[in-house]
C-alpha cells in the first residue's frame, strides 16, 4: 500500500503552551475486507493532545477516504491511521478508536495509542 502520509496537512497549534484534547470523529469511514472483499463501515474517532501542530480537517477526511477501496483488516488500518497521524502531527498523545459495524453478527472495536516518552500518558484519559 503506497504512503497515505502526504495527504495529510497540519497548522500550528494555537495553544501549544497548554493541554487540551482535540477529538474528531468521522462516521463514514470505509475500507474492504481482505478475505471477502465486501466493504467495511466504521466510525473512526481521533483523540490527541497536540504539540506543536494540529490536523487540518479537510485533509484527514480525504485520507480517510483513500481507504475506501483498499483491503485491510480492522487491526492494521486503526494502527496505520495512528502511525500516519503520528507521524504528520507528532503529537504529545493520540487515541485512535475504530468502531467498526456489525457483520457476520460481530461488532468490532479497535483502539491504538501513542504518547511520546516525555508525556505521561495518564492526560489522554
Amino acid at each position: 500500500m503506497k504512503s497515505k502520509l502526504k495527504l495529510l496537512e497540519t497548522f500550528p497549534n494555537p495553544k501549544p503552551d497548554r493541554d487540551y484534547i482535540i477529538q474528531h470523529v468521522a462516521p463514514e469511514f470505509t475500507s474492504v475486507c481482505p478475505k471477502t472483499g465486501q466493504p467495511d463501515f466504521a466510525t473512526i474517532i481521533l483523540d490527541y493532545i497536540p504539540d506543536e501542530l494540529c490536523i487540518e480537517l479537510k485533509s484527514l477526511k480525504i485520507y480517510y477516504n483513500s481507504f475506501r477501496n483498499d483491503g485491510i483488516y480492522f487491526e492494521s488500518v486503526t494502527n496505520k491511521i495512528l502511525d500516519d497521524l503520528v507521524e504528520a502531527v507528532k503529537p504529545r498523545a493520540m487515541r485512535i478508536t475504530a468502531e467498526f459495524n456489525v457483520r457476520g453478527g460481530i461488532s468490532s472495536i479497535i483502539e491504538a495509542e501513542y504518547y511520546h516518552p516525555d508525556y505521561n500518558e495518564d492526560n489522554l484519559k
